[in-house]
């Protein structure tokens, strides 16, 4: 159990690095790939769609299966993908390797939140959580530059790089991952999904996930645009701005355990939105640059406490449906992020400075706190 951990925090740290080091190989990918008018910024949504189309699907199914097998399988599939998207030959094949490896990180990755609540004893899932966690905030942190040191001989070490890796872990997993016992009924897909919507604090649960995801995407989405225009950062400067971000939401992921243990996941909840409240509401008056940094570090110090807590809660809803409840939330995080793409420009440019999507994330952080406290009763 002690190789619990190491594990969980590696399989999310490969699936997110994967996805975050895409982002500079865009621009020559334009060139490797000799389509300088396709839009190359596909090479992400494709993953995204496989992702959410297919964990709609693996997540209950993973329910009736052996969840070690379900990962090692996933890791295997993503490895080879991953892999395999550095010898595309196309643009439309480098988009349908994307889309594969989207399909097996759907695969793989939700095994690892419902298999924590299986394996570790109930007072230690918040703890355990933060290891999975501690690996997606690493490699928000780190994918850029990894993408962009390993693409200056050629495009494709990335590809490799990540692939190669991930085959090893995913031997590192057949070895040293807990088998997992399957726990759900073989009943059909849709009626998974109204078994678990129609258990009680369901509902209001996921319905705070999304609303909450929204509000936190739309600050996300648009902080580089924010500081860019109204503080005149150049590329490098947003980036080192991210890395101090990163850096509040890895200290958040590493202490946090300990403040839940020491005053309970509903208390870290309820103080960690009312936090976000206070910071959003200050974030539009920095008018300089260290204080909205300041501020917004805290913001991602608070989601590295809080995400453990969210999916603990969320795993909690049921004992047999767990690969269903992970699969879910993870379709209802990217459906925030794509909500917030969505409104979040036009409402940047409705008010001056950042006080738009202040405000929105302000009403969804607030409406998602009442959710979670109806969900209490």
């Amino acid at each position: 159990m002690k190789r619990l951990n190491p594990l969980t925090f590696v399989v999310q740290f490969l699936i997110g690095t994967d996805t975050f080091l895409v982002a500079p190989l865009l621009p020559p990918a334009d060139r490797t790939l000799r389509e300088p008018r396709q839009p190359c910024g596909w090479m992400i949504s494709a993953y995204a769609i496989g992702y959410c189309v297919t964990a709609l699907f693996s997540g209950p199914m993973s329910d009736r299966f052996d969840r070690k097998h379900v990962l090692c399988i996933g890791m295997l599939g993503f490895s080879l993908a991953t892999t395999a998207c550095g010898i595309a030959w196309s643009f439309p094949s480098m988009i349908a390797l994307r889309f594969l490896a989207g399909v097996m990180a759907a695969i793989g990755s939700p095994q690892v939140w419902a298999a924590i609540p299986q394996l570790v004893p109930k007072n230690y899932v918040v703890k355990a959580m933060a290891a999975p966690t501690l690996g997606l905030t690493v490699a928000q942190i780190a994918g850029v530059p990894i993408g962009s040191f390993l693409a200056t001989r050629s495009t494709s070490d990335p590809f490799y790089a990540v692939g190669t890796v991930s085959l090893l872990a995913t031997i590192a997993l057949s070895i040293w991952f807990p088998s997992v016992k399957p726990t759900g009924e073989h009943s059909h897909l849709s009626q998974q999904y109204m078994t678990l919507l129609h258990t009680r604090h369901a509902l209001p649960r996921f319905a705070a996930y999304l609303v909450f995801q929204t509000g936190n995407f739309a600050v996300m989405s648009f902080i580089a645009t924010w500081l860019s225009k109204d503080f005149q950062l150049n590329t490098q400067g947003i980036g080192m701005v991210m890395i101090a971000l990163g850096a509040g939401n890895t200290l958040g992921a590493l202490i946090g355990p300990r403040i839940v243990g020491h005053i309970g996941q509903w208390p870290v909840l309820f103080l960690s939105m009312g936090g976000y409240v206070i910071a959003y509401l200050l974030l539009p008056l920095g008018t300089v640059l260290a204080i909205p940094v300041m501020i917004l570090t805290c913001t991602y110090f608070i989601g590295g406490v809080l995400f453990p807590v969210f999916m603990n809660l969320l795993q909690s809803l049921t004992t047999t449906a767990r690969g269903t409840v992970s699969a879910l939330a993870n379709v209802l995080m990217y459906l925030g992020s794509t909500i917030a793409g969505i409104i979040g420009g036009p409402l940047l440019s409705t008010l001056p400075g950042f006080w738009s999507i202040s405000i929105l994330a302000t009403i969804t952080t607030i409406g998602s706190a009442l959710l979670w406290k109806h969900s209490t009763q």
